[in-house]
């Protein structure tokens, strides 16, 4: 039986990965009509396992992201749940591998399914913020992407996005090095959580990248 899931989540993964490319090649290039990206620290990007965070502010960030990170690194994004009704975004969605997440509820499953993932050798796309935001510090960090890279000892890619775009106007995204976090508890998650936020506004300082 181990072997049958195995086969099956090898399958599911291949066809998320073919979703992802197919939207990545029609997605991407209209968005950068509006907002034309420019990527700076691509080569921190590492190969296999890992959790992306970034912060967030508009609703084209993901595809901003995916778009300066590049398409050869499959990623799952985290969504939140209501985005799943909506008709035919939410199907394509869960076809290109977005995990959707009931915001607030401590959803085991959607762990479980980043989990998953993780162990399979891909990567996880996190706001840690939670939601989109103004300004900075504007909400506490979400402790959830820091669980996730401690329990499997996964690496966490800093990135991040101008909160402030023009449309039309270059937007340019950057991708900080991979770090290692290691907590214990709920405090613990909760500092690193505020340090993953820390090291995204580094980046904006002009700080590693």
């Amino acid at each position: 039986m181990p072997e049958v899931k195995n086969v099956k989540r090898e399958e599911a993964s291949a066809s998320q990965r073919r979703w992802f490319n197919i939207i990545y090649a029609v997605v991407v290039p209209i968005v950068m009509l509006i907002l034309p990206t420019r990527s700076r620290g691509r080569e921190n990007m590492p190969e296999g396992p890992a959790v992306i965070c970034a912060n967030h502010s508009h609703l084209l960030d993901p595809v901003l992201a995916a778009a300066a990170i590049g398409k050869r690194h499959f990623m799952h994004f985290i969504a939140k749940l209501e985005l799943r009704s909506v008709p035919i975004l939410g199907r394509l969605l869960e076809k290109g591998g977005v995990c959707f997440v009931n915001r607030g509820t401590g959803d085991i499953n959607a762990m479980r399914s980043m989990m998953r993932f993780l162990k399979g050798g891909e990567k996880v796309f996190i706001f840690p913020e939670g939601t989109r935001t103004g300004e900075d510090n504007m909400v506490d960090a979400k402790t959830g992407a820091v669980r996730l890279a401690s329990k499997l000892n996964v690496p966490i890619v800093p990135v991040y996005i101008p909160r402030h775009k023009k449309y039309f106007h270059r937007v340019e995204v950057i991708i900080g090095e991979p770090y290692s976090v290691h907590g214990h508890n709920h405090d613990e998650y909760e500092q690193l959580s505020d340090g993953i936020m820390e090291r995204i506004y580094e980046l904006r300082d002009g700080e590693g990248a």
